[in-house]
């Protein structure tokens, strides 16, 4: 009997998206973000090379082929990072808007194949909002993307608390996905290839996530859910001194009363994927330290083969009940997809 493999952080573009950011790319200008999209999408330096653009704008032909060959029921997409949050309010809206409709055009012709991450434009939290709203109830998508810092700002950050309430309110989760580092974070990561997956991705999304336990937002959203990637982000490996730390702070007044511990919001409040960390150690303890109702299995398509991420999973060795929550029931269950799936475990 097969099992349904549902990848949840796979990237994808449209072509006005991906013609905004190569004029971003092109412009002068001091973001983390920049060496990355100039090869991505202005073909300078080595990221060119790799061809990312096609993959990420090419939806019903070569991504579709990728997934057959390696037995890939379907993939959950998102807009690509830096999605809008580079962008004024008006045109990160206006592009937000366009890329959930094309998403919810493909996935209207492949419904079996392609679920979908709404994008939304932090810049204006009220417009963001409706563009949340518009993407549950009306294009019937799965949940919300983000990349992120905005202007080297975090959600806890309470002008950012409209966004926090519209998704918990909708009862859907939002993806943190990492981008190049905040102004704050960057200065010693701009050499030797840090600024982006090697390591800065991981500090960025990680310092948002710690940002938003120690604040003490989520007793304002108890029920807010967040995922990350890339085995956690390694949050969860330093949460027993993040806890300690943070309870220490909070006796000495250097940081908010919470009615939780950090080590608590982490387990009730996040879930995690394996994109682009293929480690069985990472996972058998990401699954012991968080249990494995809140592990999803990724592959971060197009920036991470499909076929060793596939070869990963099915190697691990845990009852089949279980790795079906991490190949597809956690991911139907925490992102509301469609749980019909013909000879699936």
């Amino acid at each position: 009997m097969s099992m349904r493999k549902i990848a949840v952080e796979e990237a994808f573009s449209i072509p006005e998206v991906a013609e905004a950011l190569k004029q971003v790319a092109r412009a002068p200008g001091e973001s983390s973000d920049l060496p990355l999209m100039r090869g991505i999408y202005d073909s300078q330096g080595g990221y060119g090379s790799m061809k990312f653009l096609e993959g990420l704008l090419d939806l019903e032909d070569r991504r579709l082929k990728d997934m057959d060959a390696n037995g890939v029921d379907m993939q959950l997409l998102s807009l690509t990072a830096p999605g809008v949050q580079m962008f004024d309010a008006d045109t990160a809206c206006e592009l937000a808007t366009l890329a959930n409709d094309r998403l919810a055009a493909v996935i209207g012709r492949h419904p079996s194949r392609f679920a979908g991450l709404a994008a939304f434009a932090p810049q204006s939290p009220r417009r963001a909002v409706r563009e949340m709203e518009r993407a549950i109830r009306n294009l019937k998508l799965n949940g919300f993307i983000l990349n992120s810092h905005t202007n080297s700002e975090y959600l806890d950050d309470p002008k950012y608390w409209p966004i926090l309430e519209a998704a918990e309110a909708l009862e859907r989760c939002i993806y943190i996905h990492p981008r190049g580092p905040a102004d704050g974070l960057k200065g010693p990561m701009g050499h030797y290839g840090m600024d982006s997956a090697m390591w800065a991705y991981g500090v960025e999304v990680g310092t948002h996530v710690v940002r938003m336990m120690a604040s003490g937002l989520f007793d304002r959203f108890p029920k807010l859910k967040i995922c990350i990637g890339h085995m956690g982000e390694a949050v969860h490996f330093w949460i027993w001194r993040i806890t300690f730390m943070n309870s220490r702070s909070q006796l000495i007044g250097r940081a908010p009363k919470t009615s939780l511990t950090m080590a608590e919001y982490f387990q009730r409040n996040f879930v995690i994927t394996t994109s682009g960390v293929e480690d069985p150690l990472a996972l058998e303890y990401s699954i012991k330290k968080l249990g494995i109702d809140n592990v999803m299995w990724a592959i971060d398509y197009p920036y991470q083969p499909s076929a060793p991420a596939v070869a990963f999973m099915d190697a691990v060795e845990l009852d089949p009940a279980d790795k079906a929550k991490l190949y597809h029931r956690n991911a139907e269950r925490i992102f509301h997809i469609n749980n019909k799936h013909t000879g699936s475990q």
